[in-house]
This record gives C-alpha cells, structure tokens and sequence, in this order.
C-alpha cells in the first residue's frame, strides 16, 4: 500500500488563538468540531484539499505535524522502534480512525493514521 500523506494538525497550547490568527491572515473557518473538545477542522476554501485541524495540547506542547496513512498501525509503531525511532503519543482511537505520533532517531514528529 503506498503511504499518503493524510492530514495536518496544529496543536496549540491555546487554540482559540491559533485559530483568530490564521483565520485574519489566510481567512480559515472551522465549520466542524472534531471528536475532542476545542478541535476543529479547517475551511481552506479549496475544495478536496488535505484534512487539516487545529486542537488544544494533546501532550506536552505545541505542535505542527502531518499524518500519514497506515494499514496497521500497531505494526508500524513497532517497526519505527525497530528502526530507532519512538513512540511520542500512544495509539488513539476516536471514531473511524486511530492515530498516534511518532518520531524519527532525529527526533522529527510525525503522525500515523489508520482508518477504522
């Protein structure tokens, strides 16, 4: 299976912020709330264009990361550890899909997501 990129994120230690500013500078609106509170997705303005959502903290602070597509997320959270990486944020299940972030040995964070 190839392994498309999937969605964005911002996550923001207060989002409300995040989303005044990039709605004043690119003219964003969050028409959906998303399965946690304060998550939102975002209205480009451009029709099919990748998923993207601004959220509170799901961990320990800011982040702006992609999310790639996966077919088995637990046997990807185990080969990026075989391969020296590690597990940033533990798999998560919402409705129709479960995600998880990972990093590189470098320490690049990047999510992973399977549909459900």
């Amino acid at each position: 299976m190839p392994h498309p990129i999937v969605h964005a994120e911002i996550r923001s230690t207060d989002p409300d912020a995040t989303r005044a500013f990039f709605g004043g500078l690119f003219g964003w609106t969050y028409p959906q709330e998303g399965a946690f509170p304060g998550y939102t997705f975002v209205d480009t303005g451009v029709p099919d264009s990748l998923y993207t959502a601004i959220s509170p903290l799901q961990g320990d602070g800011d982040l702006v990361t992609f999310f790639i597509g996966v077919d088995d997320i637990d046997g990807t959270l185990a080969q990026a550890a075989e391969l020296g990486g590690h597990v940033v944020q533990e798999r998560v299940n919402v409705p129709g899909v479960s995600f998880a972030l990972i990093a590189d040995p470098q320490g690049h964070v990047v999510g992973l997501a399977q549909q459900t």
